[in-house]
């Protein structure tokens, strides 16, 4: 389990690699706080705390330029993968909160409504230790239908009607899950879940495209994970690439590797990536560390290319999302 400040000792690699030593001091407050706390644990609620997770009638809103929506799919076919996904929340803020101080993160847990009890919760973005509380609010139900499909977008729904991040210039949107969405949104489900009257089905594919206006947007795609899953997965991806492009579904090899994955994808963005290379061999050998950056080699990195800085606004009359002025990957 990976805890909060700067001590890296523990590492494979102790002392290849250490935090800025301008934010060692603030890691070591919030690892000092952790422990006066308790032990952490993550995913062993029998149910949500509502308070902090109920989309219904709910706004999520960061004035961050730096904001981060991590949405974990926690259906009986993801097994153990939310845990370990969770469970990397410190590593995850630390390396990121040093590239860029304003970091803020919303979770979420996706379900299937159709046959899930708590289908779709969300918590409000926020920062440092008060992550620990959001985080221990959600409730990993371990549902599904076997359907090969769970209402993604439904969350897709609240977050395009229901979140704001107003001054957001690199926000991102991933979501971890190994299977497909519904071509529509179910009326009768977002008025129940989030207390929206709508007079018909939205398009499931609308949805994403509104949200790759709001978002750098990606599927971070886990292996199916029963039977021969080969043309499982190719359908999920066939149907995930139909929505936001092939380019934006990233395979994840290993649940110990999610995390990484997403950190490497913000760190490429971000012109860190040498960094976060740094970070991952200082934790994991190199037979480990191969497959992140297999994973990753679509990826541009800003650092090394012709980039321009992302704004909103596209120039002329044209729309144009905010992945694809990212123009953050190349094709192979």
């Amino acid at each position: 389990m990976y805890g909060w400040g700067s001590d890296t000792t523990s590492w494979k690699g102790p002392k290849k690699y250490e935090y800025d030593s301008a934010r060692s001091p603030y890691l070591d407050k919030l690892g000092s706080s952790s422990k006066a706390k308790g032990p952490r644990s993550y995913m062993s609620r029998s149910s949500p705390d509502m308070d902090l997770v109920n989309p219904r009638g709910k706004n999520i809103t960061s004035d961050s330029e730096n904001p981060i929506i991590l949405g974990v799919d926690v259906t009986g076919s993801m097994a153990t993968w939310p845990a370990e996904i969770f469970d990397r929340l410190p590593l995850f803020y630390q390396t990121l909160s040093q590239y860029r101080k304003d970091v803020e993160i919303s979770f979420a847990a996706i379900g299937d409504a159709y046959c899930d009890s708590y289908p779709i919760q969300v918590t409000d973005f926020t920062k440092e230790l008060d992550l620990e509380k959001k985080l221990n609010a959600l409730c990993p139900e371990g549902g599904g239908g076997g359907q090969v499909s769970e209402t993604y977008e439904l969350f897709g729904h609240f977050l395009l009607n229901h979140c704001e991040t107003p001054n957001a210039k690199t926000p991102f949107l991933f979501l971890f899950g190994d299977e497909k969405f519904y071509d529509t949104v179910n009326p009768d489900q977002i008025e129940h879940y989030i207390g929206d009257k709508v007079q018909s089905a939205p398009n499931s594919n609308e949805v994403w495209k509104g949200l790759m206006q709001k978002f750098n947007v990606y599927l971070l795609h886990k292996p199916y994970g029963y039977g021969d899953s080969s043309s499982v997965d190719k359908e999920v991806v066939d149907h995930w690439a139909k929505a936001i492009g092939r380019q934006r579904i990233i395979e994840l090899p290993s649940k110990e590797r999610a995390v990484d994955i997403a950190m490497g994808i913000v760190a490429k963005h971000w012109g860190k990536f040498s960094d976060f290379g740094d970070n991952l061999s200082a934790r994991q050998d190199s037979s480990s560390s191969a497959p992140v950056y297999d994973s990753l080699r679509m990826i541009d990195d800003p650092s090394t290319s012709n980039h321009s800085v992302v704004t909103r606004k596209a120039s002329g009359d044209k729309t144009t999302s905010l992945s694809e002025m990212f123009d953050d990957a190349k094709k192979p």
